[in-house]
C-alpha cells in the first residue's frame, strides 16, 4: 500500500463519534477519527515500513501520524527524523505516545529524552518524560543508568506540582514506570509517589483521570509484576 491508498482507507475507517471524542482530548484537523483497533488492521498489511512511516507522518493528519508510529522501523529511523517528529507533534497522543514509543526503541532514546525534558515547550518536555518511561519499560536494567533514573525521581519530587500541565502528567507517569519496571528503584519510587500525592492535571473536561502513582505501583507489587518488561513500547 502507498500513502494515498492508506489515506483513503483511513478516511473509510473514520467515525464521527471517534472524531468528536478525540477533539475533546485535543486533536485538531486534519484527521478522520480512526480507532486504534482499525489502525492495527492496516499495520497487519504493511508491517514495519520506514519510508512509508515517514511519508504518513509528514501528512500532518493525526490518524496517519499515529499509524506512522506503529509501523516505524526503530532500527532505521534517525535522530534527526525523531527530532522532526517531536517538533511536529501538535497534541499529546502524538507527543506522549507515538514519538516516545519509537524513540524509546531506537538507539537515540535516552539521548533525546534528556534533551527534550529540558525544553521550555510543554509538548516537547512531556515527550521527553514519556520517552524515559517507555525506555524503562522495554530496556533491560543492565542497559540503563539506574543512578540517573534515581536522580530524575528526585527532580520529579521537586518539580511535578509546578510543571506545565502535560509535563506534570508525564512526570507522574515516569514515577509509575520507574517503580513498576526498575525493581531496584521500586522502593524509592513508592516513597516519591507518597510524597507527591495526587497530581492535578487539567484533562480538558474529559472523564480521564490522573492515576495515583502510589496506588498504581502497589497494584503492580500485588500482582507480582515488578520488573517484568514489555516486548515493545508501542500499543
Amino acid at each position: 500500500m502507498n500513502v494515498n491508498e492508506i489515506m483513503k482507507e483511513l478516511e473509510e475507517f473514520g467515525k464521527p463519534q471517534t472524531k468528536k471524542v478525540l477533539m475533546n482530548h485535543g486533536a485538531k484537523e486534519p484527521f478522520f477519527g480512526v480507532k486504534v483497533q482499525d489502525l492495527k488492521k492496516i499495520v497487519k498489511k504493511v508491517k514495519k515500513n520506514h519510508e512509508l512511516s515517514l511519508a504518513l507522518y509528514e501528512t500532518g493528519n493525526s490518524d496517519a501520524m499515529y499509524l506512522a508510529g506503529l509501523i516505524a522501523d526503530e532500527k532505521q529511523i534517525t535522530k534527526a527524523q525523531l527530532q522532526t517528529w517531536v517538533d511536529q507533534a501538535y497534541w499529546y497522543m502524538i507527543s506522549e505516545y507515538t514519538v516516545p514509543w519509537v524513540a524509546a526503541e531506537s538507539s537515540f532514546g535516552m539521548e533525546l529524552a534528556l534533551e527534550w525534558i529540558e525544553s521550555e515547550e510543554e509538548r516537547i518536555a512531556s515527550a521527553g518524560w514519556a520517552t524515559l518511561s517507555s525506555i524503562a519499560a522495554v530496556k533491560d536494567d543492565s542497559e540503563l543508568d539506574l543512578e540517573q533514573y534515581s536522580q530524575l525521581l528526585d527532580r520529579v519530587e521537586k518539580q511535578v506540582h509546578a510543571a506545565g500541565n502535560r509535563v506534570s502528567y508525564t512526570m507522574n507517569g515516569f514515577v509509575i514506570a520507574t517503580g513498576s519496571y526498575l525493581k531496584d528503584l521500586t522502593k524509592k519510587a513508592m516513597q516519591i509517589a507518597e510524597k507527591i500525592g495526587k497530581v492535578k492535571v487539567e484533562m480538558g473536561g474529559t472523564a480521564c483521570k490522573v492515576p495515583l502513582a502510589k496506588d498504581y505501583i502497589n497494584k503492580m507489587i500485588l500482582k507480582e509484576r515488578i520488573g517484568l518488561k514489555r516486548k515493545t513500547a508501542r500499543c
